[in-house]
This record gives structure tokens, sequence and C-alpha cells, in this order.
């Protein structure tokens, strides 16, 4: 028993762990601010701001490749639309546009959604949906998915690695690569839905009494430390809103 609950307690992969509260409302605040709000006035120093969380979640992740990478090639970015792309005209205005755009406000979205999801186990989700009170018709489903796409790429993984061993690769057999590669991995995904299912079903998700779980989680000096940073965040994103303050 003892050695059970000390495996859960270190699960964690981060080195400071944070609560999937904290991940969620920050992967929530990323996502929103970066995507709906504008590149102008007070949003050119909220942005910087969030952009750092996930290389910051990241580097705790150690993780450091990744979140050297994504820095490099965010401050790049970052850079050319506030120096070059005024400059630009015409076509490669809206090009040049288009493209950094759309990488500038989705990607530290997604990195915060892949950190929320690599870093949170199904147990430490549904304590945390449990602590917010979250009805099971959306726990069930969401912790079903947190385990779906790992699962998927395991299993993706395996029928790759297979068809290595048969001597089919994407420059022999382009069309047997697409039906030996689609088409297993469509029965696999039929199969492992239902298998999560079960498997949610058995740990006690959906039954009339009250489940136990002793995953321990709660919120730290970090978390309370990101809280902080994201009320001023959302504070300028709703002023920008209201007064239009956006190019």
């Amino acid at each position: 028993m003892d050695a059970a609950v000390t495996t859960l307690k270190f699960e964690s992969k981060a080195v400071i762990p944070t609560d999937p509260r904290t991940k969620l409302f920050l992967t929530v605040t990323v996502s929103t601010i970066m995507i709906t709000g504008g590149t102008g006035g007070f949003m050119n120093l909220v942005r910087p701001c969030l952009m750092a969380c996930p290389i910051v979640f990241l580097l705790l992740s150690r993780k450091w490749v990744a979140a050297a990478r994504f820095a490099v090639t965010y401050a790049i970015l970052f850079a050319l639309e506030l120096t070059v792309l005024p400059l630009l005209t015409g076509t490669w205005n809206f090009i040049l546009g288009a493209a950094v755009g759309i990488y500038t406000h989705m990607l530290p979205g997604f990195i915060m959604g892949y950190y929320l999801v690599s870093t949170t186990t199904v147990s430490e989700f549904v304590a945390a949906m449990e602590r917010m009170h979250v009805p099971e018709k959306i726990v069930i489903p969401v912790s079903v998915v947190f385990r779906f796409f790992p699962t998927v790429k395991e299993e993706y993984a395996a029928i790759r690695d297979a068809m290595k061993m048969r001597g089919i690769t994407t420059l022999r057999s382009p069309m047997k690569m697409l039906e030996y590669r689609v088409v297993p991995l469509m029965m696999s995904i039929a199969k492992i839905g239902e298998e999560l299912s079960a498997a949610a079903l058995t740990r006690g998700l959906g039954a009339p009494q009250k489940r136990t779980n002793i995953c321990k989680i709660g919120f730290g000096p970090l978390d309370i430390f990101f809280f902080l940073l994201a009320i001023p965040c959302w504070v300028g994103f709703f002023i920008c809103q209201e007064e239009g303050v956006y190019d």
C-alpha cells in the first residue's frame, strides 16, 4: 500500500509539479488571448508574458531543446511582425502576415495543451475535475480523450515499425503504405475507444456513489504565481476589447 501511494505521489513528470487546474486555466488563458487578441497597444506587453508560460513549463519538464527552439523561433517571428511586416505592402504583406500571425497566435496555445496532456495523469485530471464539481457527463469523455491520443500515437508507432520490418516504405510502395498503415490504424482507433471507455467505467467513473481518489492535488506557490500573472493579462485583454485598441 505504501509503495502504491509513493508511486502516485511522484507520478508527475515536471520538476516542480503544478496543479492540473492551473495548467487548464493557463491553457485557456494563453489560447484565448493569443488567438482573439490583437497585436497593438497593451497587447504588445501581454503577448510576450503569455508566450513565456509554455517556455517556463517546458523548462520545468526538463525539455531543454524544445524550450530553446520554441523561444528562438517565436522571438524571430515576433520581431518580424513588429519590424519587417509594417514595411511590406501588397501580396508579400498578406503572405508573410498570414504565416507569422497564425504561427505566433496559435503555437503558444498548442504548446500549453501539449504540456497539459503530457504531464497530467488521468487520476490527477479526474481529481481536479471533481474539485471543480464538473459533471461526470463531461469528466468521463474528457478523461477518455486524455488517454486516447497518446495511445493512438503508440499504436501508430507500432504499425510503422511493423511495416518497416516487412520492407514497406513510402518511396517503394506509397499505395501499400497508405493501405497497410491507415486501415490497421482505423481498426485500432475503434478498439482503443471501446477499451478506454470500459477502463474508465471500471475505475468507478459514472457510478452512483461518490468514488474515492488517493491522488493528492493542491495549489502551491508556483500555482499562485501563475494565477497572479494571468489576472493582469485578462484585465488588459478586456480593456483592449472594450476600447478597440488593436491594429
